[in-house]
């Protein structure tokens, strides 16, 4: 399969799971600040992507079971897509005014359906990508999914907005319907034998946590993150308190976001072939720290929202240079015959640090307000470089097999 074709299935599939996910996440606060809920109420929301947090209790089942005549993979991808079709347009089907308790169990259904989905979705980019695709390949994922992200919560809020309830959700199946034409129409290779591991046991997870220098990469990616989704948390709610209408704020993370995320993600991926992963993971943190400082100014009164704009766009820039650094870095940590497992764990714990601080950011920005509480958020992000700046010095990196060396000039 030629280098094209993987980045665009890989694509299609991120895209999809983003979709849903962006509504929910990115759409839902802004409605449930729109009914006057509270920020503690609004950061207690981000439980119900519990199940992203938890999946790696069910990935070794996955990794380890599929049809080899319908692919490893596939025999997974392809069904749990249906059901997510299936959820949405029964959604679309409902009484909507059952309102926000609706949406609520719809979202959490839809993230156990989408987090399960993501499993055999990573293995088959771990089986699929070289060592020197994995850059782009990461930045195309990430950028796959933004763009789902912002259709699911720039574009579909508009929709929402102008149009309701059946018209979004009927809008999203069919979005979601055709994302899934490549994956169906994909022939997936057979696994070879190439090694003499077994695929994971049932608790596959925990041999991985048991690898050498796991624990250090495993406090790094949690930390690396945190001050970027702690930040990010109450972008949403902030513009609402600053009296931006539902298509203001749908235009504003629908196009700077689209723009920007799309861009870093690349940008990322770029970097990381071009560069080496160290300087990728280091120079893109250090990006994604100035950013979330670039909040502070306008959370505090000043420049209006043509600052809160500009924040927007360098936050979105430079949180996907810096998801992709760490993404292919954790990548590069999976081994072969448990390619899925490997990079579930570390997901996991990409969610669960992610999730506790988007929980608590409704707590921190109420007793802190919001110039201090990004600039907790600048700090937290700088903390995660520095530890992986000790991690790189130290030679603390778990990587499975040696990524190609940065292209020179």
């Amino acid at each position: 399969m030629t280098t094209r074709g993987k980045l665009g299935l890989l694509a299609t599939l991120y895209l999809a799971q983003g979709l849903p996910f962006g509504f929910f996440t990115q759409a839902l606060p802004v409605l449930m600040r729109k009914q006057g809920l509270s920020l503690p109420e609004i950061g207690f929301t981000h439980l119900l992507a519990l199940p992203w947090a938890l999946k790696f209790l069910w990935a070794p089942f996955v990794d380890r079971f599929g049809s080899a005549a319908f692919g490893r993979r596939r025999s997974w991808i392809l069904p749990l897509q249906a059901v997510s079709i299936l959820l949405v347009t029964g959604l679309a089907l409902t009484d909507p005014r059952k309102g926000l308790a609706l949406m609520m169990v719809a979202a959490l259904l839809t993230n156990l359906v989408a987090a399960t989905q993501d499993i055999p979705t990573d293995g088959l980019a771990v089986d699929l990508l070289s060592d020197r695709e994995r850059g782009l390949g990461n930045g195309v994922q990430v950028a796959g999914y933004r763009v789902g992200m912002i259709i699911g919560g720039g574009f579909l809020l508009i929709v929402f907005d102008r149009a309701g309830w059946r018209v979004t959700f009927g809008a999203m199946a069919a979005l979601l319907a055709l994302a899934t034409l490549p994956v169906a129409l994909f022939r997936e290779r057979p696994s070879a034998a190439k090694t003499k591991e077994e695929p994971p046991g049932a608790l596959g997870w925990i041999d991985v946590l048991k690898r050498p220098r796991m624990p250090l990469w495993i406090g790094l990616i949690a930390l690396y993150k945190a001050g970027d989704a702690l930040a990010s948390a109450m972008v949403k709610p902030l513009l609402v308190d600053r009296g931006m209408s539902l298509e203001d704020i749908g235009l504003l993370i629908g196009v700077v976001g689209f723009c920007a995320g799309l861009a870093g993600a690349l940008l990322g991926g770029y970097s990381a072939s071009r560069f080496g992963r160290k300087q990728a993971l280091l120079g893109c943190g250090v990006l994604q720290m100035l950013a979330i400082a670039g909040y502070i100014a306008p959370a505090a009164g000043y420049g209006g929202n043509a600052a809160l704009a500009v924040a927007c766009t360098l936050e979105h820039l430079t949180g996907g240079m810096a998801t992709v650094a760490l993404f292919t870095l954790m990548m590069d940590a999976c081994r072969e015959q448990s390619g899925a497992t490997d990079y579930t764990v570390q997901a996991c714990v990409v969610v669960i640090a992610t999730g506790a601080a988007a929980v608590g950011s409704g707590f921190v920005a109420e007793n802190l307000g919001y110039a201090r509480h990004f600039g907790l958020g600048a700090l937290v992000s700088g903390a995660g470089v520095a530890l992986a700046a000790l991690a790189f010095a130290r030679g603390l990196i778990p990587l499975s097999r040696s990524p190609e060396p940065a292209i020179s000039n």
